[in-house]
C-alpha cells in the first residue's frame, strides 16, 4: 500500500490521521509506504501504524515530517538514494529520496523501493533523472539474484510523463531502460485510476486547486524478459471518499495484492 497522508500542517489532521490509522489496521497491508507523515514512532506515526511493523524512514525530514516504509516482516535496509539532482530539487523538498529495503516473504525475496521524487509541476526533467538513479540502484542490488522488485510511492507524475514512461518501459534514458508494470493498469485496463481528484475538497481548497484531476500514486512491479515476476490478484484505491464526513488526505491511496503468477514469465504449459 502507498498513501500520502497530507501531513499535520494541513487542516483536520487529528481526525484524518485517526481515520488513516483505522483504515490501515482494517486492511493490514504487509508493506506500506507513507509520505508526509510525522516520523516520531512514539507520536502520530505510531498511532497511524499501530504495532507489528518494522520501519525504515527517510533520513531527512521537514519539521519532523517525511516518508517511511513499513513491513510486517523484518527487512534489511539496502540504501537511501539522495534525489537532490539539481539546486531547485534541493530547495523544494528536503526529504526527496528513495529508501530501498529487502524482505524475505512467502513469494520470495522482494526488494522494495519507496520513491519520492520532486513534486513541482515543471520539474519533470528532475523526476526523469531521479527515476533513472533509483532504477540503477535497484539493478545494482538485485544483480543476477532471483528476487522481485516493487517500487511504490507518490511519484507526482502522470502515466504519460517522461519519468513514468521510463519506469514502464516505454522509453530509454541515455541508453538505459527498465520495465516496471503499473499494477493498477494491469488490474483495471482502461480505468485512469486517478489518485488526486478535484472532487476532493482538500484538493480544491489546497495549494494546487487549479490542477487537473490526475493519477500520481503508483505500485510498480519489475519485469524480466517475459513480463512482471509478480501478478496483481487485486488492486484498489484506498480512502477515495469521505468517511463520516472526513477526507483522509488530498491523495487517494493504492492497495494491491501481489502473488506469484500461475504461469511465471517465460513458462510454457
Amino acid at each position: 500500500m502507498t498513501m500520502n497522508a497530507y501531513g499535520p500542517g494541513n487542516p483536520d489532521w487529528t481526525r484524518r490521521h485517526r481515520l488513516l490509522g483505522d483504515t490501515i489496521r482494517e486492511l493490514d497491508p504487509d508493506v506500506i509506504a507513507l509520505q508526509e507523515v510525522p516520523l516520531d514512532i512514539e507520536g502520530d506515526l505510531g498511532r497511524i501504524l499501530g504495532r507489528g511493523y518494522h520501519m525504515s524512514s527517510f533520513s531527512r525530514a521537514d519539521g519532523g515530517v517525511g516518508g517511511t516504509v513499513a513491513t510486517r516482516w523484518p527487512h534489511r535496509f539496502l540504501a537511501e538514494v539522495d534525489l537532490h539532482v539539481s539546486d531547485r530539487a534541493r530547495h523544494t523538498l528536503s526529504w526527496c529520496a528513495a529508501v530501498l529495503v529487502e524482505i524475505d516473504t512467502p513469494v520470495g525475496t522482494v526488494v522494495v523501493a519507496h520513491h519520492k521524487p520532486s513534486w513541482p509541476f515543471p520539474f519533470e526533467h528532475e523526476r526523469e533523472q531521479q527515476a533513472v538513479l533509483v532504477a540503477r540502484s535497484l539493478e545494482d542490488h538485485i544483480a543476477s539474484r532471483d528476487a522481485h522488485a516493487v517500487v511504490l510511492g507518490d511519484f507526482d507524475a502522470t502515466p504519460d510523463s517522461a519519468s513514468l514512461s521510463f519506469w514502464r518501459g516505454r522509453r530509454p534514458v541515455d541508453g538505459f531502460s527498465v520495465c516496471y508494470q503499473d499494477v493498477w493498469e494491469y488490474a483495471h485496463p482502461g480505468d485512469p485510476g486517478y489518485t488526486f481528484e478535484l472532487t476532493n475538497p482538500l484538493v480544491r481548497e489546497g495549494e494546487v486547486a487549479t490542477a487537473v484531476t490526475r493519477k500520481i500514486d503508483y505500485i510498480l512491479v519489475r519485469s524480466l524478459l517475459h513480463g512482471p515476476t509478480l501478478e496483481a490478484a487485486h488492486c484498489q484505491r484506498v480512502l477515495d471518499r469521505p468517511v463520516n464526513g472526513v477526507w483522509a488526505s488530498d491523495h487517494f491511496g493504492v492497495l494491491a495484492d501481489l502473488v506469484l503468477p500461475a504461469n511465471p514469465p517465460g513458462f510454457r504449459s
